[in-house]
């Protein structure tokens, strides 16, 4: 008898139509999946050349742990436990406790914010970034303060044109914080916060810059 994946030419030359697989050893390498079990340096060159899958397509898939990558995924219905409270969380295996897990929730606000922080030492000009140009509203920029080993009486002097943050001590202390700036962007139409309606499509505004949980995605039949 011969081996089950030995090349057999047909009767009248080279069979390279496919076969039907899905039998044999279990492998938990992350390589394409391809219809073969043979050294490429081994395989026969009178053969046809073996295939992998670049591309699948499934009616039904079962996951029994995990799905990890990348890229965007599309789906006509999603069954699974994705935020049925439309939380938007992450939950990750414990960084240092063996056999626990940490879970956090996203912090929720009526803007589209973005954030920078920092520790300012010796020096009273917080630098913004480049890419707040554009991004964010400058009237909307806030600044929190945290002294540190002393009271300072830090005051934030001004805001110059939403590129640079000044900070004057009012006791003449030497400046020592930490520092938290927020703003909102400005590259999107205002959220509208309450609205009335049963469902999502009942936004009054626009929805091109919004993926709803529970409605774009993670949808319950």
């Amino acid at each position: 008898m011969s081996d089950a994946m030995e090349f057999q030419p047909g009767e009248s030359g080279k069979d390279c139509s496919e076969k039907a697989g899905g039998w044999g050893l279990k492998s938990t390498r992350f390589d394409y999946i391809w219809k073969g079990d043979i050294d490429e340096s081994k395989y026969p060159e009178d053969a046809c050349d073996p295939r992998y899958h670049g591309n699948a397509q499934i009616d039904n898939l079962q996951v029994n742990q995990n799905i990890n990558g990348s890229g965007t995924c599309t789906f006509p219905t999603f069954q699974g436990n994705i935020n049925v409270q439309s939380w938007k969380g992450f939950d990750i295996k414990h960084p240092n406790k063996e056999g626990q897990r940490l879970r956090h929730i996203c912090l929720e606000g009526p803007e589209a914010g973005v954030y920078i922080r920092g520790k300012l030492t010796d020096n009273n000009v917080i630098d913004l970034p480049d890419y707040w140009s554009g991004l964010v509203d400058p009237e909307s920029i806030t600044v929190s303060l945290t002294q540190i080993g002393s009271s300072q009486d830090l005051i934030v002097d001004k805001i110059e044109w939403g590129r640079k943050v000044y900070v004057r001590s009012g006791n003449a202390s030497t400046i020592n914080c930490f520092y938290t700036i927020q703003a909102s962007r400005i590259d999107g139409e205002p959220l509208i916060v309450e609205y009335e309606g049963e469902t999502p499509a009942e936004y009054p505004g626009g929805s091109r810059q919004f993926s709803i949980s529970g409605y774009d995605y993670d949808a319950r039949g």
